[in-house]
């Protein structure tokens, strides 16, 4: 909404406003953000920030209280895009700016920097080496030089501003209808989005860019401005899945009391596309992520057990982080509500499963549902009781036994079938003919949740990780394992 009484301008910007999109309403939350770490006197313009509406009032011209509210918000420094009401580290620093530089800034025309990169040196673990990262400095960008775009020659907003992709990552023009348009309100709240979201940086020249449900202006600027600064490993993520999660992780661990703690937010994947060279970080996929405690209950758990390690590059000339796949699977399971361990047949074929990330799994099962740990331990049990015959048997003729081997026709026997009938079939005969304690008075709730609609095939995937993560249950078994604990035997599973 917009007033004009003689020379006065005013700008309401709710976030209950039914006009807005998400987008927006972090970009209001952002803009109340800056207000608080600037001071009112001798100001140009007044405001004031209520917990759901930011309101801005100025006499002249709109362009002289926007560029003087924006040379407030962002400054060129060292190299850097700093944002004062961030209150960011060296560390923050690096992440912000490349982050922007990365979605909203990453078309040249809308950021200069040095052609010349510098050495960043970040500890990643203490136990671990450093990682050193070459950066380019940030000479200036779009929110530093001046905006003129969204402005008349008086001086005055356009009563329509046209939005292009430094104002909305992954937005692309329509060449049909020409560049989406905003009001002045709306483009107002965009200039200021920047400050609300998070930034990780993904593989394979990927990015992602959270923005955050805020549902109170005042308590969310409350809760950001006490926030523990962020590090390179919190930047570098495995999947978009797992940034939608760390990013809540830390919004709960920062204040879980909060009655207006963020619980949702839309992570946009960004990546090169075939159809434009030109940029790297086009929108590749938007994902829009609904959680709870247990979920992040879940994903704490994966990353604490999954975490990304240093690795020397193949050259030896210097490191890298790698980022556990095991992990990516996991939070792309939760954020859609799946169970976590869903897809493991699918993801097991097209992926190694390393020994840290075999180890992390293991741990994972001690958190399923009593439900899940019936079929669980009935698996486990069969193949413990399957284990021991072929040991035997290895002993009786006098050779070694290929544990490898056997996993593989245990694998297979679980994983041949295609249909229904043909799983529930084969694990109810593998169950049959190596019984175990663990299954038994527990064949009616096994053969249910078999017979579940549309459920065989997360049956099968929790047969395979029970396979995939058996843990030694003897003296022998033990010995065995510990013989075959090489990087090959892991990949097998």
């Amino acid at each position: 909404m917009r007033k004009e009484v003689t020379e006065l301008t005013e700008l309401t910007l709710s976030i209950f406003d039914p006009n807005t999109l998400l987008p927006h309403r972090a970009g209001i939350a952002g803009l109340g953000l800056a207000l608080s770490a600037i001071d009112s006197t001798d100001a140009p313009l007044q405001w004031e920030v209520t917990e759901d509406v930011v309101t801005l009032s100025w006499e002249g011209k709109d362009i002289d209280a926007i560029q003087w509210l924006l040379a407030q918000t962002y400054r060129s420094d060292e190299g850097y895009l700093e944002a004062p009401a961030l209150n960011l580290d060296e560390q923050g620093r690096y992440i912000f700016s490349e982050g922007v530089m990365n979605s909203f800034l990453q078309h040249s025309k809308q950021r200069s920097r040095e052609k010349q990169a510098v050495p960043l040196n970040f500890t990643v673990d203490d136990d671990q080496p450093e990682i050193r990262i070459d950066y380019r400095p940030v000479v200036d960008c779009y929110y530093t030089r001046g905006i003129q775009d969204a402005f008349n020659s008086k001086g005055m907003f356009k009563k329509e501003i046209p939005l292009k992709g430094h104002h909305l990552p992954g937005l692309v023009e329509c060449f049909v209808n020409g560049a989406y348009v905003e009001s002045p309100t709306g483009f107002l709240a965009l200039l200021f989005l920047p400050l609300a979201c998070g930034y990780y940086q993904l593989t394979g020249y990927r990015s992602a860019l959270v923005i955050p449900e805020i549902r109170n202006i005042n308590e969310w600027v409350k809760l950001r401005r006490k926030m523990p600064g962020r590090t390179y490993k919190s930047f570098r993520s495995s999947s978009a899945g797992e940034s939608a999660l760390n990013f809540l992780l830390r919004e709960k661990l920062a204040d879980d009391s909060s009655l207006f703690r963020i619980d949702y937010c839309e992570v946009y994947r960004l990546g090169s596309q075939p159809w434009d060279g030109n940029q790297s970080y086009l929108k590749q996929a938007v994902h829009r992520v609904q959680i709870n405690d247990q979920i992040l209950g879940l994903y704490e758990v994966a990353s604490r057990l999954l975490p990304p390690r240093v690795q020397l590059k193949k050259d030896g000339n210097g490191t890298w982080l790698a980022e556990s796949k095991v992990l990516a699977w996991i939070s792309d399971n939760l954020i859609v509500n799946k169970s976590w361990y869903d897809g493991f047949f699918e993801f097991r074929k097209a992926n190694s499963i390393f020994p840290d990330d075999r180890r992390g799994l293991v741990v994972m099962t001690e958190h399923l549902s009593a439900d899940e740990k019936v079929l669980f331990e009935a698996v486990q049990g069969a193949f413990s009781t399957y284990l021991r015959e072929q040991i035997l048997q290895a002993q009786k003729q006098g050779r070694p036994l290929d544990y490898g081997q056997v996993t593989d026709k245990v694998i297979y026997r679980l994983q041949r079938p295609g249909t229904q009938q043909q799983f529930t079939t084969a694990l109810v005969k593998f169950l049959s003919d190596f019984r175990s304690g663990a299954a038994l008075g527990n064949g009616l709730q096994i053969f249910a949740r078999l017979n579940q609609p549309g459920n065989w095939k997360t049956a099968r995937d929790l047969a395979l990780l029970a396979i995939a993560t058996y843990q030694s249950k003897t003296k022998e078994e033990k010995k065995l394992l510990e013989e075959n604990s090489t990087e090959e035997t892991a990949n097998v599973l």
